[in-house]
């Protein structure tokens, strides 16, 4: 379930998602490393790796980020 009635909204994939884009729409580069865009975020947000994952992949499903060359390549 993405949606939760979970207390800790920062918990969640819709929130950690924002985050991302908001890391992404920053960033005047259109490529990023996965792992370096996991500490940018991590820095704010105590998150796993597991969760972090979860939350590319749902990024990726709705068209935000794709597959580039050196890692992750924003879509906007």
């Amino acid at each position: 379930m993405i949606v939760s009635k979970n207390i800790h909204p920062e918990r969640d994939v819709y929130y950690l998602g924002a985050k991302v884009i908001d890391i992404l729409g920053e960033s005047s580069s259109k490529e990023f490393d996965y792992l370096e865009l996991y500490q940018v975020l991590r820095e704010d947000n105590n998150i796993s790796i597991n969760l972090f994952s979860l939350v590319v992949d749902w990024l990726f499903i709705i068209g935000v980020v794709k597959k580039g060359y050196k890692g992750l390549e924003k879509c906007f």
